[in-house]
């Protein structure tokens, strides 16, 4: 799914804030607190205690205004409601790809439709201890896609990181659904966690009171695309299997090899094992048409076991009765295998299937987008749009 691309800045748009001399340990909580004004794609420089804070942004960031700018000497205390009122102002200037339409919270035991109320605690044990895993399911005119597939695995991978469940199975199905239903959103995404919960800052959850579990509903307007991609080999080291299995919120590494990818001028990089195999992407799995014309899948066991990569699977097995494949395999894949492969793509819920056409210096078949990634591609769409209801889940809006 594609990333919010939205983020704030203080109001003047003067690049250096004036602050009066102040003594060292104010000066760094100082800069501590207007970093969370700041927003992600900023970063300051203290150019001496006492001396000007120069803001500098991400040229790859989209800019938005916040009303207010703060002053060193000058930070106010704030009411709940004037709190709340920043947070709809700030969320209000946002601009970006992403709406987001519906929240859930266990937290308050209820959906809002209010941008600025889609918050979490800060002592929940997912924030700052990265305790929790989540899941997505598409939304493709008025049905979710997958969302049985979806809910298992998210148990999973609760089960695995001992978090409790607040609800049974389907009290989570429903609350889902109706979440999605008061969003109104007939095509677009539901993101929803499970985490230990809120209760205190320390290292175990023994002090967190109950589970908790959170859902948003989210419409991307960012154009969707089958154009093929270049993708490198990332540098970054993997998750050991015990974590790749889960779908956890410990998205650092993933997030570094996304950006190593983009610094390099690729889509994303590709992940091998701990027996130099080729594992995944950094969010979605990898395939590979072979020159046998067999589809070819890296192996679940270490690594997240795709949902729509295991729905691909299945269609496939279609191609090969029609006489368009030879077969479908799901087993160790050299680079060597891979890059000598006719076609290459990547699969996940966000990009549903995107062909590759050049990894690292390899130029991936002829260099172009291949005809069977483009079938793969087709089937999936269609999957979503007419496939049976043990796939495709009806909002009741």
């Amino acid at each position: 799914m594609a990333s919010l691309q939205s983020f704030s800045k203080p109001a003047s748009q003067n690049p250096h804030l004036t602050r009066k001399p102040v003594g060292p340990s104010l000066s760094s909580r100082l800069v501590s607190r207007n970093l969370a004004f700041s927003g992600p794609g900023l970063r300051y420089i203290q150019h001496g205690l006492g001396k000007e804070m120069k803001i500098i942004r991400s040229s790859n960031q989209t800019e938005a205004v916040t009303d207010y700018s703060i002053q060193a000497s000058d930070v106010p205390l704030l009411t709940c409601s004037e709190a709340m009122k920043r947070l709809k102002t700030n969320r209000e200037n946002r601009k970006g790809t992403q709406e987001f339409l519906a929240m859930y919270s266990s937290i308050f035991g209820g959906i809002t439709t209010d941008p600025a109320a889609m918050v979490i605690p800060i002592d929940d044990h997912m924030v700052h201890r990265g305790h929790g895993v989540f899941d997505t399911a598409a939304i493709k005119d008025g049905y979710l896609y997958e969302l049985d597939q979806h809910i298992d695995r998210i148990l999973r991978s609760a089960s695995m990181a001992k978090i409790g469940i607040l609800f049974d199975r389907e009290s989570i199905r429903s609350i889902l659904t109706q979440t999605v239903s008061a969003s109104k959103c007939k095509t677009g995404s539901l993101r929803y966690w499970l985490s230990a919960g809120p209760g205190d800052f320390q290292l175990s959850p023994s002090g967190c009171n109950q589970p908790a579990l959170y859902a948003v509903v989210v419409q991307d307007k960012s154009p969707f695309s089958s154009k093929g991609v270049k993708v490198v080999t990332s540098s970054i080291p993997i998750k050991p299997p015990q974590f790749a299995v889960m779908k956890s919120v410990n998205y650092l590494p993933n997030v570094l090899s996304k950006m190593e990818a983009e610094e390099k001028g690729a889509f994303a990089a590709i992940w091998l094992d701990g027996e130099g195999f080729i594992a995944e992407g950094p969010n979605m799995n990898v395939a590979f048409v072979t020159k046998d014309k067999e589809l070819l899948m890296p192996k679940f066991d270490k690594i997240l076991s795709g949902c729509t990569a295991k729905r691909v699977l299945a269609l496939a097995e279609g191609l090969v009765k029609e006489g368009k494949l030879r077969g479908v395999r799901v087993e160790n894949v050299t680079v060597e295998e891979g890059k000598k492969a006719d076609e290459m793509m990547l699969i996940g819920s966000g990009i549903l299937v995107r062909p590759i056409v050049q990894w690292d210096e390899q130029i991936i078949g002829d260099g172009t987008e291949g005809p069977l990634t483009q079938i793969l591609l087709n089937l999936i769409v269609k999957d979503m749009e007419s496939g049976p209801l043990t796939v495709r889940t009806p909002i009741r809006y």
